[in-house]
């Protein structure tokens, strides 16, 4: 049966990232409908927005501003929408990033972005381990040390250790998953994770149904 929402259409964000294929068929599997956007409109109308994203930080936040993006991710976010932000979608939401010299980010979540240690291959690329260090709604029925796909050469370092809901190691231990009330990011891409990844999709999605 295909589940119902309480508006029509999830919202991915699109901002020129890329990797939007993949995160809408992976929505569209579980049944839902999916609204790729750039509106800031449709953001605020939609039940839920999902912020995918590979590519360079600055390259992003220079088309998030030239959208007009900002306001309405810092309102879905502040509102209590249901929010979950994908690989450079993560990183994006911290004050600031190492990446092209240093620059500023959404400023969602206090704490910085980090480029992976000198001496390993980064990309970091391929399937790793991902541990919990604490339970989370998003993660009901994945065992503990599933693996999950990445592709990043940066990683988050949050100010706040409490947000942290998973790690990974790859030369240095990071967050690779973030809470914090309604919102939730993963560093890995559930969409390229097989049928583990897209039982993130449906516990993120599974709050949307109505009764």
């Amino acid at each position: 049966m295909k589940p119902n929402v309480e508006q029509s259409m999830i919202a991915v964000v699109d901002y020129g990232a890329g990797n939007l294929r993949s995160v809408v068929k992976a929505i569209q599997h579980l049944g839902y409908e999916v609204r790729v956007t750039s509106s800031p409109q449709e953001m605020r109308e939609a039940p839920a927005l999902i912020l995918p994203g590979v590519g360079a930080a600055a390259d992003a936040m220079a088309s998030l501003e030239r959208l007009g993006l900002i306001p309405a991710l810092k309102e879905a976010v502040a509102e209590g929408k249901p929010f979950l932000g994908v690989c450079l979608g993560l990183q994006l939401l911290f004050d600031s990033t190492e990446e092209g010299g240093g620059g500023p980010c959404l400023g969602i979540l206090p704490g910085r972005v980090r480029r992976l240690p000198p001496g390993l291959k980064v990309p970091h690329m391929g399937w790793n381990q991902v541990r919990f260090a604490k339970n989370h709604p998003v993660f009901q029925g994945i065992p503990d040390g599933s693996n999950f796909y990445f592709v990043h050469s940066y990683y988050p370092e949050p100010d706040d250790p409490d947000i942290v809901v998973a790690k990974t190691d790859y030369g240095v231990t990071f967050a690779s998953a973030i809470a914090r009330d309604n919102l939730i990011a993963t560093q890995f891409h559930p969409e390229k994770s097989g049928e583990t990844g897209l039982l993130i999709y449906k516990n993120f999605l599974s709050g949307l149904r109505r009764d």
